[in-house]
Order: C-alpha cells, then sequence, then structure tokens
C-alpha cells in the first residue's frame, strides 16, 4: 500500500514540477524576451495589496471584486487582498515611485503569480501565472498595436499558430455614456434575474460578459458599440487595424467582446486557441486611458495586456507543439569510482562555466545505471571516466544519439566537447 502524501496543493492549485516545469520557464522566456526586445524595463510589485486598490480599479461590480479576490485583515488591521490581476498594482507603484515624471511613455513588463476564487477546471486555476506588459503616459494607438504584434511574435516564437487575435473598441469616456445608456435601456426590456438586474443599473457592460447561454441569447440584439463611437474613438480603432494589417498580425473583430475589468477604455482585445473548449482565452488585454485617476493620481493613459502561462502550455499541447525546455541538459558526466568523481567534479564545473549544461551521476552508480540515467537526461554527451582512464589521463566521450565514442585527454575534454556543441 503506498502511504499517502500528509499534505496537498490546496484545491485550483498547482505545482511546476519538472520535467514540465522547464516547458512554463520556457513560455514565461518567449513572452520576455518579445518586451525586452521592445524596451520594455521589468518590474516587481507585492503579491498583495491594499484592497481598495482593486474594489476601486478593477470595479465593485465585477466578478473578480465581488465573487473572486481573496481578501483578509491582516493582525495589524489592514485589508489587504491577493493581486488577482496585474494592471492596477504596476499603476500603483508607477505613480508611488513617480515613474510617470520622467520620460514618457513608460514601458513595463512583470512576471508573476495571481489569485482568484473561482471554480477550477482545465485551464482555470485559483492560482494561476502570468507575463504582463504596460505602456503609460500615451494614448498613441500604435502603442495598441504594438503591444498585440509583441504577444502574437512571443506565441509564434512558441510555435503555436493556432491563437487567433479578437478586437473591439469601447470608446472613451466620451461617446461611451451615449452607448452604456442605450445598452442599460435595451436591458431594461429583458426578464433577468435579479441579480443580473442589479448589474444591469450599475453597470451593464458587465451583462455583457455573462458567459450563460440563455443571457447570450437575450443579447442577440443589443445595440453594440461601434454604432456609438465619436470621430475621435473611429480613428483611433482604425488605426490600430491599419498598424496590425501592415504587421501582417490577421485580427477578428467583435463588436461584443468585454473583459471582466472596468477599467478598459477604447482598445480591447483577446488571444484565443479554439483548442482549449470553454477556457479559450490564452491572454487579452486593452487601454485604461481613465485608471489613473480614479487611483488618485494624474491623467496617464495606458494600455497593456496579460499572457496566461499555464494556458499557453495547454494550448502548445492542444496544438500539438513539441513542447520547450523539456531536454536541458548538454552533457552527463559518469564517474566510476571515488576517484573519478572527483575528476569528474572539476570538469564538470569548468564546463558549467564556460556554458554548457552539465550534470553529473552521484551516489557510486555503476556503469549500466549510470549509462541509463545519461540517456534519460537528454544529454548530447557522456563523459565517462573509470581507473583505467584516470591512469592514461582520458575522459571517454560518448554521444549519446550516434552511440560513437572516443577518447579525449583530460586537458582537451572542455574545449572538445564545447567545439562539438557549437558553443
Amino acid at each position: 500500500m503506498v502511504n499517502q502524501p500528509l499534505f496537498a496543493a490546496p484545491k485550483g492549485t498547482f505545482d511546476h514540477v519538472p520535467p514540465r516545469a522547464e516547458t512554463i520557464l520556457a513560455v514565461r522566456d518567449a513572452m520576455a524576451e518579445q518586451v525586452r526586445r521592445a524596451g520594455f524595463g521589468y518590474i516587481e510589485t507585492p503579491s498583495f495589496e491594499e484592497t481598495a486598490l482593486f474594489v476601486r480599479g478593477v470595479g465593485e461590480s465585477t466578478d473578480v471584486v465581488t465573487k473572486e479576490m481573496y481578501s483578509f485583515t491582516t493582525k495589524g488591521g489592514d485589508d489587504v487582498t491577493l493581486r488577482p490581476e496585474g494592471t492596477a498594482p504596476v499603476l500603483r507603484a508607477a505613480l508611488e515611485n513617480n515613474l510617470h515624471r520622467g520620460a514618457l511613455p513608460v514601458k513595463l513588463w512583470y512576471s508573476g503569480s495571481y489569485y482568484r476564487y473561482e471554480r477550477p477546471q482545465k485551464g482555470r486555476y485559483r492560482h494561476f501565472s502570468q507575463v504582463g506588459a504596460e505602456v503609460l503616459g500615451t494614448e498613441d494607438p500604435a502603442s495598441d498595436a504594438e503591444l498585440i504584434v509583441l504577444a502574437v511574435d512571443a506565441y509564434r516564437a512558441l510555435g503555436m499558430t493556432g491563437v487567433r487575435v479578437v478586437l473591439n473598441s469601447l470608446g472613451s469616456e466620451e461617446s461611451r455614456p451615449a452607448y452604456r445608456e442605450a445598452l442599460r435601456e435595451y436591458l431594461r426590456g429583458l426578464d433577468l434575474d435579479e441579480q443580473t438586474a442589479a448589474r444591469v443599473e450599475a453597470n451593464p457592460l458587465r451583462v455583457l460578459d455573462d458567459k450563460r447561454p440563455e443571457i447570450q441569447a437575450a443579447l442577440a440584439d443589443a445595440p453594440v458599440v461601434a454604432d456609438f463611437l465619436s470621430p475621435a474613438d473611429r480613428t483611433h480603432h482604425d488605426t490600430v487595424c491599419e498598424l496590425l494589417a501592415e504587421a501582417g498580425v490577421p485580427f477578428e473583430q467583435d463588436p461584443r467582446l468585454v473583459r471582466g475589468l472596468d477599467y478598459y477604455t477604447r482598445t480591447l482585445f483577446e488571444f484565443v486557441h479554439d483548442g482549449l473548449g470553454s477556457q479559450s482565452a490564452v491572454g487579452g488585454g486593452g487601454r485604461y486611458d481613465g485608471l489613473s485617476e480614479l487611483l488618485g493620481g494624474p491623467r496617464l493613459p495606458g494600455v497593456g495586456w496579460a499572457l496566461g502561462v499555464e494556458r499557453t502550455a495547454l494550448a502548445l499541447e492542444a496544438e500539438g507543439v513539441p513542447l520547450p525546455g523539456q531536454n536541458g541538459l548538454d552533457v552527463y558526466a559518469v564517474p566510476l569510482g571515488g576517484e573519478a568523481s572527483r575528476h569528474l567534479f572539476g570538469v564538470a564545473t569548468e564546463l558549467r562555466r564556460a556554458g554548457v549544461r552539465t550534470d553529473m551521476a552521484v551516489g557510486g552508480r555503476g556503469l549500466k545505471g549510470a549509462m541509463k540515467a545519461a540517456d534519460r537526461s537528454g544529454a548530447r554527451f557522456a563523459l565517462v571516466v573509470g581507473e583505467r582512464d584516470i591512469a592514461e589521463d582520458e575522459v571517454q566521450v560518448k554521444d549519446l544519439r550516434s552511440g560513437e565514442q572516443e577518447a579525449v585527454s583530460f586537458s582537451d575534454v572542455v574545449p572538445h566537447v564545447t567545439r562539438r556543441l557549437g558553443h
């Protein structure tokens, strides 16, 4: 009978363990590489913030605030919340540290864990990882397009071809009030449950985000925001579309697209992968030109996105793309005996310092067991040293792909291996 562990990960959470954890790292790295190339600087914020930051920034009527936040009172009496999203904390940090008083725009990227109390299912977790990017201090539609292109290029760098870009404009505060009122009047004419009817009065846009089939059917004839855009909003949206087309990024327009956060204005987008079923969004974002003022700061228009790391890994699997990061080693060292172990320890250290990913068998394994471990490691070469090799000042270098083996002197083994690997 197998003993059960005393503790398990909390419901709706997970552990990243090898070898899949290497895939998670590779996904993060691919996302981060794109924004770093574009001049974004890294920012890191606490895992928890004042609860009021999210209530005010994300919106009191959103599901995130009303149902999904992990909020608690500290021993000191402070009301805090584990961060459910990244934009409000990043903007808070930018304002607190006066980043907006320097050259604009400020371009920031971040990576970390986020927390929402949701019903767990594949692709939806209570703890999840994201890579995010924000551009603060500009209303230029080129920034909207730039972020979308960078995300698409990250997915392409991972080998994905099944990600669709879905785009909409929610309009600015110049045009949105008229649309909000028209939508509210339409919704008031429907037979809605009490909770949804209350949401209509608080923020009718939230009803558009209701995924229940009966609600979606009732919205079939609802007014769309595209019919209410001001000339400036229309020009902004058209420019984003033109820039995406020029960059070779296909996109679909969805006039009913909304997202679960209240701070969005104008450009809104999602990255969707149809291989994930109901949880099809692998990332998304949009513009939030009034968020800084909601948080008590100066006017500081912004646009950003967050890309889901775990959902992207699931999409890679669904698409059948070879998972990155699975075979991380170049060399596996196999010492046969204590003296050999001391000799190969120095070789392994030199190889690592030369940029070669190297591991070494420990614990006095025999040749057969150590070579099985070498094969499982995915390394290109095995370095085998026994008593005779020490006496002859040689290392047996075995190519684990071809099976060929040759003797190389200890003094030449590091340059020999690095040369064979093309380092």
